[in-house]
């Protein structure tokens, strides 16, 4: 399962191409929407999200409800497009009071984007960098949560720092990296810790009078995976490639970890790999399992069956309230950047994108592993899989 997205931040919709969808997988778009708003949410957003209500219309692929393994096609439509006509017109002339974005923005792709392109309108590339795009990824991998949904499989994800702010590691260690969907859900900043999470927007709060944004850390965890997702003989074949350059296509995320992640670097490997234990399982019979689960849900670039656990780090929006210092493209003088409508702080909408991104890889390796022609022999592969696995550990 693969996709591909379209369109502008201000054009007229925003359109994801998804591929390798079994056919008879249920779907419905009010499941997309709640993903949407959730990528819509967060203490911090800006005045775009007053103006999108994103909902998403099926354009292909889709008969009553079910898919029909054909390329799944789903549009997100811009409300905003109403007001920016004339500026993103798809053909004809430039109005000719046309205003040319020629102050790029520092930590933005509008510089080394213009002189790729050659271009000395910043508009032309971004308007496809804005993170505006990232909606139609949320949309993508909602499909593809639906499909992991199927296996038992649940991707989740919440904040753990925000600037300076962050959750006590120790009430992360006690968690196990794992929270419940309703305490992330309830904080206005989707952290599942009360004292943070207060903290957490007293922060932005202080950021927005200083005109400038924050970053932070989320983490984003895929829970009931089976073993031996992935694979080990070839560097394209790692999970762990795979999910790293998914996040790390994700606008503004700087750094991933797995499991320990750089603090594995620094302690002795008699404090770092996780020993195997047999559990019992069932009557009769006995299961390995990790004692621990420092890797991360991932060993020698494939699932261990234990918890995936896996944090990024975003950096603060480039667009500021207080611009910083940048050249004009055309005489190359020293002004200060162009201002978009932005956010202050971002990390909360982000980690949604990442769950989708996370998703979309994890079902890949599900239709990679157990086929993508219809629901009911992907089922019938697994089931027939988690069953010569069981009898293995017997």
């Amino acid at each position: 399962m693969d996709y591909i997205t379209a369109g502008e931040s201000h054009g007229p919709s925003l359109v994801a191409l998804v591929r390798g969808v079994p056919a008879g997988l249920a779907l419905s778009a009010q499941a997309i929407n709640a993903d949407l708003a959730r990528r819509q949410s967060g203490y911090g957003r800006g005045g775009r999200m007053k103006i999108e209500v994103d909902q998403v219309r099926f354009m292909s692929g889709m008969r009553f409800g079910r898919t029909l393994g054909t390329p799944l096609a789903i549009e997100v439509a811009n409300r905003d497009w109403e007001n920016w006509r004339a500026r993103m017109a798809h053909e004809g002339a430039p109005p000719h009071d046309l205003v040319r974005e020629r102050s790029p923005r520092p930590g933005h792709a509008d510089l080394v984007g213009a002189l790729k392109n050659n271009t000395d309108d910043c508009r032309d590339v971004l308007e496809r960098a804005s993170a505006r795009e990232t909606a139609a990824r949320v949309a993508a991998g909602a499909v593809a949560r639906s499909f992991l949904a199927s296996f038992g499989v649940e991707v989740r994800s919440y904040v753990c720092r925000i600037g300076d702010v962050e959750i006590p590691p120790e009430e992360v260690a006690r968690k196990s990296g794992v929270f419940s969907a309703d305490r992330v859900e309830s904080s206005p900043v989707r952290c599942p810790h009360e004292e943070a999470s207060r903290q957490m927007t007293a922060a932005i709060d202080e950021a927005r009078e200083a005109g400038t944004s924050l970053g932070g850390w989320f983490s984003v965890t895929a829970t009931g995976l089976v073993c031996g997702l992935g694979g080990f003989a070839e560097p394209r074949e790692r999970l762990t490639a795979r999910l790293g350059a998914a996040l790390f296509s994700i606008p503004a995320i700087k750094g991933v970890e797995f499991g320990l992640g750089f603090a594995a670097g620094t302690l002795p490997g008699s404090r770092v790999h996780d020993e195997i234990v047999c559990t019992p399982d069932e009557p009769g019979r006995i299961q390995p399992a990790r004692a621990s689960n420092n890797a991360g849900g991932l060993e020698g670039g494939m699932s261990t069956g234990e918890p995936l656990v896996i944090r990024a780090a975003m950096k603060p929006i480039p667009t500021q309230a207080a611009p910083l210092r940048t050249v004009d493209l055309l005489t190359h003088e020293l002004t200060l950047a162009s201002k978009e409508r932005s956010d202050i702080c971002a990390v909360p909408a982000c980690a949604v994108v990442a769950e989708a991104e996370v998703a979309l890889v994890l079902a890949d390796a599900y239709t990679e592993k157990f086929g993508h022609d219809n629901m009911a022999d992907c089922l019938a592969r697994f089931e027939a899989y988690v069953a010569r696995v069981a009898r293995v550990a017997r």
